[in-house]
């Protein structure tokens, strides 16, 4: 029996996502009501390219006009919403609707018609739409407009025309005319939930991160400052013989900096929390943005007696964040000097993989045990101590995935115990570097 391919489904469904939010737009630069207009938009010009034929061929050339009508204007708000940044017209929308509505009523048959069942669920749009206190507004004004042509229709009802012949003629209208509300409530109900889901979950994570952040304010942080104090007391009130100092004093600057990068990662992180996402994207050469960080951390590595080599083609370009990128890089880094005793080997490899670039920082280090893989880029992470005993604060990896994915890229690892790590980040490469 073949094996079921899951990463090739995976690719499809990841690319059709993607095609949906070119569509519809970003969530960084579209407001949810623009997202679900957007996408009201895209399903009423698809129904009103399949109802226009359908309409003239069954000789409803009213109910047709009306269709395109509809279609060309959800396609000229689309376009001016998706593509020039020009906010949607919530007073112009529910006029347009009511307009149209009302001559479709009478032109198809009335009260026995299929107009009522689309009332409602164009109301549910134009709540979705507009600021909330303009609803008890476009209630009442729909409201009112729905009685008026209910009781026009009851004093008057030659100006009704019935298109349609009972029995099968009324059924393919009330058949063709069901998609139209349900539709537009499947996507005002699905953005609905989403994003009060997404809301859920960005409450449960700023309530364990504040949690975490106090947990180290109190503890992890206090606890490398005291010994960094009783250091600096042991050396002032004792007498203390030169071989005796230099311990100390190696032992002095290990703590300190230690404390540095728990504080450097803490600060970065609880701003990150505070300004949320703030991304600069620029075109930058790979080469020239990391070799700093690159060089600082070889510092480190030969103080620790480990190898650090690197390829990355000097031509190479990329897409991203010039600060996050380095931050990630220099974390990842660090992490591997961390857990790699001295005479081992980090190895930071840079390669083109379609039309991404895939940076891995491998070592051969004491790896990850299986039981904390899970959670590795999760806030949950407990901190480790490293193969010299230096401690984190479990927040370099957290760091690294938000800040990648930031930039929409992704981060991963592979990890066998007593055998090493291979850290990888994917970013977008330049048109011209592929």
């Amino acid at each position: 029996m073949p094996k079921f391919d899951f990463s090739t489904l995976n690719y499809h469904y990841s690319q059709k996502k993607a095609f949906w939010v070119e569509l519809i737009g970003s969530p960084s630069m579209f407001s949810l009501e623009s997202r679900i207009f957007h996408s009201i938009c895209i399903g009423m010009i698809v129904l009103a390219s399949l109802y226009v034929p359908y309409d003239i061929s069954a000789g409803l050339y009213i109910a047709a006009i009306s269709t395109f009508l509809i279609g060309l204007f959800f396609l000229h708000q689309y376009y001016y919403s998706r593509f020039r940044g020009k906010t949607h017209s919530c007073t112009l929308f529910g006029l347009i609707g009511l307009l149209l509505l009302s001559v479709n009523y009478f032109a198809n048959s009335g009260i026995v018609g299929s107009t009522d069942l689309i009332w409602p669920a164009y109301l549910l749009l134009v709540f979705t739409i507009s600021p909330y206190q303009q609803h008890l507004k476009w209630l009442v004004i729909y409201l009112l407009c729905f009685l008026v042509l209910h009781f026009l229709e009851y004093y008057y009802p030659f100006l009704v025309k019935y298109p349609f012949t009972a029995g099968r003629g009324q059924f393919i209208d009330r058949i063709t005319a069901f998609p139209i509300p349900v539709i537009i409530i499947y996507i005002v109900i699905k953005f609905m939930r989403r994003s009060y889901d997404k809301e859920r979950k960005a409450t449960e994570e700023k309530t364990i991160a504040v949690q975490t952040l106090m947990s180290i304010i109190s503890h992890d942080m206090r606890t490398p400052l005291m010994n960094i104090q009783g250091y600096l007391e042991l050396l002032n009130t004792s007498e203390i013989d030169q071989q005796d100092r230099l311990v100390l004093e190696k032992a002095l600057l290990k703590s300190t900096n230690n404390t540095v990068e728990m504080l450097s990662n803490l600060l970065q992180w609880s701003k990150s929390q505070m300004e949320g996402p703030n991304v600069n994207l620029v075109v930058v050469n790979l080469m020239t943005t990391l070799q700093a960080t690159i060089e600082m951390e070889s510092m480190h590595a030969l103080k620790k007696n480990i190898s650090l080599n690197y390829h990355i083609p000097p031509a190479m370009e990329v897409v991203a964040d010039i600060n996050m990128l380095q931050l990630v890089v220099r974390n990842l880094i660090s992490n591997a000097l961390k857990f790699t005793p001295g005479g081992g080997q980090i190895s930071i490899k840079a390669e083109v993989i379609s039309d991404k670039c895939k940076i891995s920082i491998s070592d051969n280090g004491r790896g990850i045990p299986l039981d904390k893989q899970k959670n590795i880029f999760s806030i949950k992470s407990e901190s480790e101590f490293g193969t010299d005993n230096e401690k984190g604060i479990g927040l370099g990896l957290v760091l690294c995935k938000e800040f990648i994915e930031r930039q929409g890229g992704k981060i991963g690892f592979e990890s066998v115990p007593g055998i090493g790590s291979d850290f990888f980040i994917v970013i977008k490469l330049t048109p011209k570097t592929h």
